[in-house]
């Protein structure tokens, strides 16, 4: 498992993003440096964290769960994977993992998507977009996300089951986050049954695990 920092040269002042909630079918974002760790906490039950990020020297830099499948080999996330940018290079290491169950597959929601399926509310995709505005990026193209906590498996068949979400509140992930990077995080519905009751989410920021103590 990844979770020790590398050895960098300090180049700026190391300031610590203070922690942030996200509502229930909403969007947030917050800024982790290069060494520093991201948790990511369920504060409700069945929570789903559709997670995206951006480089902040380089937008056109994001955090890519197409590439993550390739470097990894993979289609599950576990402990000690490296998350990689569309450039193949590392951004942020899976540590701490209370839930183990994460979906690497599906797209974000959008708000067409969900009226389709009977659902209101705005779509994960309209929503980052939104933040992103705010925020006053611009990105070449929305990356699909990494939709953490979300249950489904892949049938020997090729068939994507949804699964009924065991998320419980206090659930979370820790990742060392090893590119200076911008994440924003919707809680928005998914439209993917088991996993269509949104809750809040905390994102928090430590440079150490034991600083997450605090909270």
């Amino acid at each position: 498992m990844l979770l020790m920092r590398e050895s960098y040269e300090e180049t700026a002042v190391r300031t610590l993003a203070a922690p942030i909630e996200v509502t229930a079918g909403g969007v947030a974002s917050i800024r982790v440096l290069r060494g520093q760790l991201l948790r990511i906490t369920a504060l409700g039950e069945g929570a789903v964290a559709s997670l995206f990020g951006f480089s902040l020297q380089d937008p056109a830099v994001w955090l890519s769960v197409h590439h993550t499948r390739v470097f990894s080999n993979s289609y599950l996330l576990g402990s000690g994977m490296r998350l990689v940018n569309n450039r193949r290079r590392p951004m942020m290491v899976l540590g701490k993992d209370s839930v183990k169950r994460h979906d690497l597959l599906l797209p974000g929601s959008t708000t067409a998507f969900l009226a389709e399926r009977g659902y209101g509310g705005e779509g994960c995709i309209e929503a980052v977009s939104g933040e992103l505005a705010r925020l006053g990026m611009t990105v070449p193209k929305l990356p699909d996300p990494i939709n953490l906590f979300m249950h489904v498996k892949l049938t020997r068949e090729g068939d994507i089951l949804p699964e009924q979400n065991l998320t419980q509140p206090g659930d979370s992930i820790t990742c060392r986050v090893v590119m200076d990077t911008r994440f924003i995080v919707s809680a928005c519905n998914t439209g993917i049954e088991g996993n269509d009751k949104p809750a809040p989410l905390r994102l928090s920021v430590a440079e150490n695990l034991t600083d997450f103590n605090a909270e």
